[in-house]
């Protein structure tokens, strides 16, 4: 039996008299790195806000590692061990690279508050220890060389290192990463698809990934949700998804599945293939 991290139960969410997700039940297994995939204004990213205590449900469960966080707030959600990045990056503006990691591992901080403005040793310690675990960070991303610079100022793929880098310093179990090839030439994604591997070995995380790039879902993902107003329609393997009729049908439209025109799907390696009679084909 798969080992559960995460596990949502029936979560609806409304606002107003909009459903903006229905009926929303995963579970995710432990050290998988699983994809979450949709149609624009499919419910992706507010699923997101959910399950990291942005946003509180209408209706059902969010369990994280065998307890019920859907109460809890975004910082103490952080805390059981659940970091994410966003869709627009969020640096801390004006903070150098080094200052945005360290910023993020106080999350752990063990000193009282009030050793800090009297610089006790407690206080010079940790605060020691954090510099050192930042600089490990931002080596394991490759962005060490570069902590003295300001963070906005980086290219735009080293900021999304840098972001990612200052979830992990969170200390989390499990780790969201919201569009996290936006914006990224064809070569930063093949570089993203090994990163992301290397930071699930490595920090020994589960990643729950949304993504438009169908070439890097396909590359990384070992499991696929597939999203459509709001709704679950399809899970599986990255093969079994690129050939859903369900799938196709919500990025193409029915008429794809039922004209007879040809479908066009992301093949193993993220391409689009078009196959004459309409049925998804196996390369």
């Amino acid at each position: 039996m798969a080992d559960t991290i995460l596990k949502t139960e029936d979560v609806m969410i409304k606002f107003g008299g909009l459903t903006a997700v229905s009926g929303f039940t995963i579970e995710v297994e432990r050290g998988s790195i699983t994809s979450l995939i949709g149609p624009n204004g499919a419910g992706k990213t507010t699923c997101f806000n959910i399950i990291t205590g942005f946003y509180k449900p209408t209706s059902g469960r969010v369990i994280f590692d065998g307890e019920d966080i859907t109460p809890l707030e975004p910082h103490i959600v952080c805390k059981t061990g659940i970091a994410r990045t966003f869709q627009n990056i969020r640096l801390f503006t004006g903070g150098t690279v080094l200052q945005n990691v360290m910023t993020a591992c106080w999350v752990r901080q063990k000193a009282p508050w009030w050793s800090a403005p009297l610089c006790l040793p407690i206080f010079r310690r940790e605060e020691r220890e954090i510099r050192e675990r930042s600089m490990e960070l931002l080596e394991a991303v490759g962005l060490d060389k570069l902590a003295g610079e300001i963070a906005t100022g980086l290219p735009y793929g080293a900021q999304r290192r840098l972001e990612i880098a200052r979830a992990l310093a969170t200390g989390p179990k499990l780790l969201l990463l919201d569009e996290p090839a936006a914006g990224m030439n064809p070569q930063e994604s093949q570089e993203l698809m090994d990163f992301i591997r290397s930071i699930r070995d490595r920090f020994k995380v589960t990643i729950l990934m949304i993504e438009h790039d169908m070439k890097v879902v396909m590359g990384v993902s070992e499991w696929i949700r597939v999203l459509d107003y709001g709704q679950l329609i399809a899970e599986g393997t990255p093969a079994e998804i690129r050939a859903n009729p369900k799938v196709i049908e919500a990025y193409l439209g029915k008429e794809a599945v039922a004209g007879g025109e040809g479908i066009r799907v992301p093949d193993p390696e993220g391409n689009l293939e078009t196959t004459p009679d309409g049925e998804a084909e196996e390369k």
